[in-house]
């Protein structure tokens, strides 16, 4: 009896851990990798909250490690490959940074398409359903964006009129950026943002090209002077696309009540909202700047036309290019813009 009563411990014990193993096996912890500062708008108002609320619905079951500034290892343009390949469970990162690499989705980083971007966070996350999930294969995307109205910024030399730009070195952040650039006679020099403050200081560069969010948290109002912004009645000079993308195999591997949660927390909804977290961020980094006693020069309708005028051939060379590679570049082209223009109208 002695040996029957132990035996039974002995298998309830077993028992017992085997209800732990699988309790545990339901907690989940992403890594989740940016390259922002900590105190930065993105991690503070998107990630942050994001992971705070996947938390709470899955009650505690799936967490984030937040990994800032690349401390995961790598650099920015490497996490597209690190999410993919499942060394990041999270990232949000820009695909622009891999020049060439997603040329679908480049069609949001055409010059003069759009100043708002909630519009464009809607307009690119049907866009991407429809036409280019391909492009990021072993990717969930979870969410895709771009930011909001990126202007021209300088170190010693304002920006009045066109002509300004010639003999300038100045930062892009993608291939079409660049080429916007090469366009209106500067000389483009592509990096990502964590790059442009030390090429500041080394005279690398001349100035750079960003929405105002993103400068506060890199100090760069205290390393240039002038900002010109384009005409608020034109679309913006440029935009960048974000995606939030998680390892697939990682979505693949959670239980059912946990993919739940990241459907939740993921799709048109998020795009839109964090698209408007974009467009209510400009006010800061210009309020930094002013006190500062930066000088903050607004074109006039025409002059914005005459950048408009010198960079418009690079929409015939995007779809050229798409064309090249088998597709309806002229026929995504429009899908795009006739996305924007339905948003705009809502």
């Amino acid at each position: 009896m002695k040996l029957q009563s132990f035996i039974r411990r002995c298998v309830g014990g077993l028992g017992l851990v085997a209800l732990s193993t699988s309790v545990s096996a339901q907690e989940v912890t992403l890594k989740v990798h940016h390259f922002w500062p900590g105190t930065a708008m993105a991690p503070t108002q998107v990630i942050g909250p994001w992971c705070a609320k996947v938390e709470t619905e899955s009650k505690g079951k799936m967490k984030c490690q937040i990994l800032h500034a690349m401390s995961g290892g790598g650099t920015p343009p490497q996490l597209v490959d690190r999410v993919k390949d499942g060394v990041d469970d999270v990232v949000v990162t820009l695909p622009g940074y891999t020049a060439g690499r997603f040329p679908m989705v480049e069609v949001f980083e055409l010059p003069f398409m759009t100043n708002s971007a909630e519009v464009g966070a809607q307009a690119a996350w049907d866009y991407l359903q429809k036409h280019a999930t391909k492009e990021f294969p072993g990717t969930k995307v979870l969410a895709i964006w771009i930011h909001d109205e990126g202007y021209v910024h300088t170190a010693n030399k304002q920006i009045k009129s066109l002509d300004d730009f010639k003999g300038l070195k100045m930062r892009a952040p993608t291939r079409q950026t660049n080429k916007l650039l090469a366009k209106l006679g500067a000389t483009p020099v592509g990096m990502p943002v964590s790059s442009v403050a030390d090429s500041l200081s080394k005279g690398t560069i001349d100035g750079y090209v960003l929405p105002w969010e993103v400068i506060p948290a890199f100090k760069l109002h205290e390393m240039t002077k002038f900002h010109t912004e384009t005409h608020p009645s034109r679309p913006a000079l440029y935009s960048a696309v974000f995606i939030m993308g998680m390892n697939q195999a990682k979505y693949n591997s959670l239980p059912a009540d946990l993919k739940a949660v990241i459907d939740r927390n993921s799709g048109a909804q998020l795009s839109r909202q964090i698209g408007k977290i974009w467009d209510e961020s400009q006010a800061a980094g210009r309020k930094l700047a002013e006190a500062r006693g930066n000088v903050r020069l607004v074109l006039s309708p025409e002059e914005t036309d005459r950048w408009l005028a010198a960079s418009a051939s690079i929409k015939d060379e995007w779809v050229a290019e798409i064309d090249k590679r088998g597709m309806p570049g002229k026929t995504l082209l429009q899908d795009a813009t006739g996305s924007l223009a339905k948003y705009r109208q809502k």
